[in-house]
């Protein structure tokens, strides 16, 4: 008869332990999260990467060039993406909410319209929440890059 050696104690890091929201949480989140999505995607991503009038007018105002315009959609692209596949979620989230903050500013400071700044703001509040709640991705995304 063979002895069966006991197991090595598990111990686990404060960061690893994974954070999963309940069932009703988790729907919320991506009932919100396919809206964002859709939303980045068709209507704010779409006409500035394929040159909508009012896009172009807005760039040309912000006065950095038609670059910035192909840039910012190409980055609202990538997170409205990122916010469907659920190993980026976190990350995407944190994206956006830099992206929004900085599309608030953008309001302010260059464009002269600080009456449309909220709305990038509550967005951002929106994407801090999806952030911390899918705070586990964000940490498997920073140990699989820290490899």
């Amino acid at each position: 008869m063979t002895a069966i050696a006991p197991a090595a104690p598990i111990t686990t890091n404060a960061a690893t332990v994974a954070h999963r929201p309940g069932k009703k949480m988790t729907i919320a989140l991506w009932t919100v999260q396919v809206l964002l999505a859709l939303f980045f995607i068709i209507a704010s991503a779409a006409p500035k990467l394929l040159g909508a009038q009012a896009a172009v007018e807005s760039f040309d105002t912000i006065g950095w060039g038609q670059w910035f315009r192909y840039f910012t959609g190409l980055v609202e692209l990538a997170g409205g993406i990122g916010l469907l596949v659920p190993r980026l979620t976190g990350p995407a989230a944190v994206g956006l909410t830099v992206t929004m903050v900085c599309a608030a500013l953008t309001q302010v400071l260059l464009l002269g319209a600080p009456a449309l700044a909220p709305f990038p703001l509550v967005l951002g509040v929106v994407f801090v929440w999806i952030a911390w709640q899918r705070r586990d991705s964000i940490i498997a995304v920073r140990e699989l890059l820290a490899r």
